[in-house]
Parts: C-alpha cells; sequence; structure tokens
C-alpha cells in the first residue's frame, strides 16, 4: 500500500478542469484533503478512491 504523508505531491491519472494533474496533500487519515497545485481548489475524497487514481 502506498504511504502517503502531508505535504506530498501526487499525480492523478486524468487532470482536474483546470487542467492540472498534481494535487497537494493536506490532511490524511480515511478521507484525503487535496489541494489543486495549479487553481487551488480543495477536495476531500476518501483514500480508496484517491488510491484508484494516483498515476505517481
Amino acid at each position: 500500500m502506498l504511504e502517503i504523508k502531508v505535504d506530498d505531491i501526487l499525480t492523478f491519472k486524468k487532470a482536474h478542469p483546470c487542467g492540472g494533474y498534481q494535487w497537494k496533500v493536506k490532511r490524511t487519515g480515511v478521507d484525503l484533503k487535496l489541494e489543486c497545485t495549479t487553481c487551488g481548489r480543495l477536495i476531500m475524497i476518501p483514500r480508496v478512491e484517491a488510491l484508484k487514481k494516483i498515476k505517481k
């Protein structure tokens, strides 16, 4: 299982609508709080869903 820590940069397979692929981890746990590095949008998604979307 991939270890995800606060301030890690994750690259997703699909782009955010703003065009960015990279997300900065703001909070970990059962859910991940992520910030888009391109537009600054904050999202919270379940860890299981995030692990499926991660490219790197």
